[in-house]
């Protein structure tokens, strides 16, 4: 259980942290409490961990980069990368979760492309090529041991998961999704823990703005 260890870390820091920081940390650490506290729910707590992720990442992403891997979350993946001194992030992709990353890469259900395939907005070929494209430029930073693009790459794909659960585009407890459901879940239980934790020991970055500040109080 990471909520009380990370929560108590934060009463410790909070008074010396940005309160842009200790308002994202909050937010997300009560996610992250609600995910631990649903773990005989498998839908619910991949939704609670996504929205603790979001909560810490919390920007709006500019129209251009919404449908590139390049662009989406790679700023807030290059941060905390390069402020991972004990390679926490580095020992997750690379040891314990690289088999589960692989298998997420490979996926074509939580490839975007391939749903506008079906959706009539691109042909068989145009998603299958960017498909083969996508998975090139992933084997590419594998082999590179790109952490940061990595990251990127499979979170973008865990994006379009969370996109379809949360406009209903899936159904609770469904058995079609159940595979990458349970793959992202296993790989957000741990790296959304690791994230707040850096982002608690340096407080003092710059992490931007929350996307909707506490207003009216």
């Amino acid at each position: 259980m990471h909520f009380q260890r990370l929560k108590d870390l934060h009463r410790q820091t909070r008074d010396q942290s940005a309160p842009e920081l200790s308002l994202r940390i909050h937010r997300a650490l009560s996610w992250l409490h609600k995910a631990e506290l649903s773990e005989d729910d498998l839908d619910a707590q991949f939704i609670f961990l996504w929205i603790s992720f979001n909560a810490a990442y919390a920007v709006d992403v500019d129209l251009e980069y919404r449908t590139t891997e390049k662009g989406m979350f790679m700023q807030f993946f290059e941060s905390l990368v390069r402020l991972d001194e004990d390679k926490q992030l580095y020992n997750l992709v690379w040891s314990e979760f690289s088999g589960v990353i692989r298998v997420l890469l490979d996926n074509e259900y939580i490839y975007q492309p391939f749903w506008d395939y079906h959706n009539g907005k691109l042909s068989e070929d145009e998603w299958k090529i960017s498909f083969a494209a996508s998975k090139k430029r992933a084997s590419i930073a594998l082999a590179h041991q790109d952490t940061t693009q990595v990251l990127s790459i499979v979170f973008r794909r865990i994006y379009t998961l969370r996109n379809q659960i949360m406009h209903g585009g899936a159904t609770w407890q469904g058995k079609v999704n159940r595979s990458q459901l349970k793959d992202s879940v296993s790989l957000l239980k741990k790296i959304v823990p690791v994230m707040l934790e850096l982002m608690l020991q340096h407080n003092k970055n710059e992490w931007g703005e929350p996307f909707y500040p506490v207003t009216g109080v």
